[in-house]
């Protein structure tokens, strides 16, 4: 294993363009936590193994404080960002780093855990949605940043907000964005028409989570999940009709990792401040859906780094220590230290970890044992922010850079003719 070392920072950019290796099949990633809101990468002809020498580094920008993950679609970046009094939306090039357009969105968030935006932008179409962390909701054109439509979720629907900030993604679903407001008087949960912006619905009077929505389909029900301060709750995306609800309460209404659906019917969630994990099985009857607990554990508390499924186990943040345990029983199956409070995503089978302290791991994602590919220091400072994959480029941010690492994998050179 290659001992972590300060990635050196020659940047060679031919002319600004850079030809990624063939063979790779490239994917978008255009939402939190990636094209199915799930952590992991479709994406083929990505590292699986070390590289030699580590990644490389094809451009690092400056960027501004927050935590919103970066979001891509074909060649094209959008990033959410504090900068100076402002929150700033901006679009980039996201072969080069060069920057397109951007649009200030609100004043700038102050926090004792850290300032700017953290909710995640989701692209859909011609439109980029963002959300600030006192609560603007925006609908941007991806084109040049103009402003289609936007609301003040506090002042319009009585939005609430958590302690440490408006931290939930928008979810598209259907011809609807849905939004964990948190508002009172039943109107917790929002759902606007994506193109227009008009309400369509409004339903249930919880606080917000920091947690982001996710959509399943059971039995032929399609549910919006949505973690709010204190319960996980299942909403119809016709009319926001609640088909079920589990109460969760944790220490500061932190629920903050998004829940992980395991087909057909199984719902995995966790949440940090020694509350724990569980496992529900979602049944589904005539004219009724309800959940049921399977089992729950404190093995497994995600403070706000969200897990990863893969082949039948969970791997992710117990607080501080990094862990797998198994889904079906939520037994460890090992565990490791010195990564802190990272973040992960999945890429081509192998775990793609983020340490706090900015060091980049590449995991084997095997239940068996902790086994690191290698390691290498890519940036420094307060790093709370999962990776972005997206058309064979890793994108890495701290609240000071954002940096694109070549992932693609070597192509692997053809066998030697050999004579007669």
């Amino acid at each position: 294993m290659r001992r972590p070392t300060l990635l050196a920072l020659g940047l060679s950019l031919a002319a600004g363009t850079v030809v990624l290796a063939a063979g790779a099949m490239a994917a978008d990633w255009p939402q939190f936590r990636g094209p199915n809101r799930d952590g992991i990468s479709a994406e083929k002809g990505v590292h699986t193994s070390w590289p030699a020498g580590g990644p490389r580094v094809l451009w690092k920008i400056p960027f501004g404080e927050g935590f919103s993950q970066v979001v891509v679609v074909q060649n094209r970046l959008y990033a959410f960002f504090g900068e100076k009094d402002d929150e700033i939306a901006a679009a980039y090039d996201a072969v080069t780093g060069k920057p397109v357009w951007r649009v200030r969105v609100d004043a700038k968030y102050t926090s004792d855990q850290g300032n700017g935006p953290r909710a995640t932008p989701v692209v859909d179409g011609s439109l980029v949605y963002v959300l600030s962390a006192a609560g603007k909701l925006a609908a941007l054109k991806t084109a040049n940043g103009q402003v289609a439509w936007s609301h003040d979720l506090p002042k319009e629907f009585g939005a609430r907000i958590p302690g440490w900030g408006a931290s939930t993604s928008p979810l598209v679903e259907g011809n609807l964005l849905v939004v964990n407001a948190g508002g009172d008087a039943n109107r917790s949960v929002i759902a606007f028409d994506k193109a227009t912006g008009k309400p369509v619905w409004t339903s249930q009077s919880r606080e917000a989570g920091y947690s982001a929505p996710i959509a399943v389909t059971v039995g032929g029900v399609r549910q919006i999940i949505v973690f709010a301060a204190d319960a996980v709750q299942a909403l119809a995306p016709k009319d926001g009709k609640l088909l079920w609800e589990v109460p969760w309460e944790t220490d500061w209404d932190v629920n903050a990792a998004t829940p992980i659906f395991l087909a057909p019917d199984k719902l995995f969630i966790s949440s940090g401040y020694d509350t724990g994990s569980a496992l529900f099985q979602i049944k589904v009857s005539p004219g009724k859906v309800a959940a049921a607990e399977l089992w729950r554990s404190k093995g497994m508390k995600n403070q706000f780094s969200s897990s990863i499924l893969h082949e039948g186990t969970v791997y992710g943040f117990d607080n501080a220590t990094f862990k797998a345990i198994d889904v079906a029983t939520g037994a460890e199956r090992w565990k490791q230290r010195g990564l802190g409070h990272g973040s992960l995503i999945l890429a081509g089978g192998q775990l793609v970890v983020f340490s706090e302290q900015g060091t980049l791991h590449l995991i084997a994602a095997t239940p068996t044992a902790y086994k690191e590919l290698g390691a290498i220091r890519v940036l420094e400072g307060k790093c709370w922010t999962a990776p972005t994959l997206a058309h064979g480029r890793l994108y890495l941010r701290n609240e000071a850079h954002l940096i694109a690492l070549d992932w693609t994998a070597p192509k692997a050179a053809p066998a030697a003719k050999t004579g007669r």
